[in-house]
């Protein structure tokens, strides 16, 4: 049987999961880059391997996320899809009923209207990053909780207070004022999660029609207080995907599945065990003055991008789309 590789590299975490032709996941991982996504996706393939059957095969890989080009050279990818389409198809197979999708990561997110199984319309966030994982991670950090705590802490409030949720320097600070005047950690996270959720609503759904069925997907989709805060807003249940994390990776797998590639461009999960570097510098050959990256394997280039006319590229790469 056929398995297939769908890899998500985003700005803070890396997703993969491995599918077979009936959709069944065989193994899938979902860690932190903590900024070198090269040394993520080789931890990530490392994880992975060692999660599989040392005869399980993949017979092609695709990649997503703001780091998709980048992880499609490096692990050898068959197709490449941005994030709105690997989400979307995801969500499409698993619930063909879903009118809307809410997806928030580590540092974006989304909302994409789905109507008969077509996306009809989308928006991302574009300057503020308050509501996303990152911003979450950080606000527990300081009050010196887990991020899991964070979510049950908020379920616990009994008078959540208004915190100004529009942007992250002011959410903050406006948390730490609560604080000095004696409102209890219960009742800011609580009042936190209200006005993230409100914001979310506000800016990256405005002029967006949202109707149920709801799907709630993302990192974020394990927080407890928001998964409520959204609930409590708009009234009406979620739909929270068993793998709700990994949804962009999944998509990219079945799509790759679709495409059925003749021969997959995968390099195999040794890669893991090799040394893998980026180098950059600027072509002054003409005025255009490309700022080149190149990819090392082994202190071998394999790829290299950023050039305008193609001078430095290799021919062979993945399918982009």
């Amino acid at each position: 049987m056929a398995n297939y590789l769908g890899i998500d590299v985003g700005s803070i975490t890396t997703k993969m999961i491995v599918i077979n032709e009936r959709d069944e996941v065989l193994a899938e991982v979902y860690l932190r880059n903590n900024g070198r996504p090269l040394e993520a996706i080789q931890q990530g393939l490392e994880s992975i391997s060692s999660r599989l059957d040392g005869e399980t095969s993949i017979d092609g890989a695709a990649t997503t996320g703001s780091a998709r080009h980048l992880a499609a050279y490096l692990v050898g990818a068959d197709l490449v899809k941005n994030e709105i389409t690997a989400h979307s198809i995801a969500v499409i197979d698993l619930f063909p009923e879903a009118k809307t999708v809410f997806e928030i990561g580590g540092q974006d997110s989304k909302v994409i209207v789905l109507r008969e199984g077509v996306v009809v319309d989308f928006a991302m966030n574009t300057v503020c990053a308050a509501g996303t994982g990152s911003f979450l991670d950080q606000q527990a950090a300081r009050l010196g909780i887990s991020i899991e705590e964070f979510g049950r802490l908020a379920l616990k409030a009994k008078q959540p207070v208004r915190v100004a949720g529009r942007c992250t320097v002011f959410a903050e600070t406006d948390m730490i004022h609560k604080q000095q005047i004696g409102h209890s950690i219960e009742d800011i996270v609580g009042g936190l999660c209200d006005s993230l959720v409100k914001n979310y609503l506000n800016n990256v759904c405005r002029g967006k029609e949202i109707l149920s069925p709801i799907v709630f997907q993302g990192g974020v989709a394990a927080n407890q207080g928001i998964r409520k805060a959204l609930e409590k807003e708009l009234e009406t249940p979620l739909i929270v995907p068993e793998h709700f994390g990994l949804m962009g990776a999944m998509g990219a797998a079945k799509l790759v599945k679709r495409a059925k590639p003749f021969r997959t461009l995968f390099k195999g999960f040794e890669l893991s065990r090799k040394s893998c570097s980026t180098r950059g510098f600027e072509c002054s050959e003409c005025e255009n003055q490309c700022e080149v990256v190149e990819l090392l394997v082994d202190r071998e280039v394999v790829a290299c991008w950023g050039d305008l006319c193609e001078k430095y590229r290799k021919s062979s790469g993945p399918m982009i789309g």
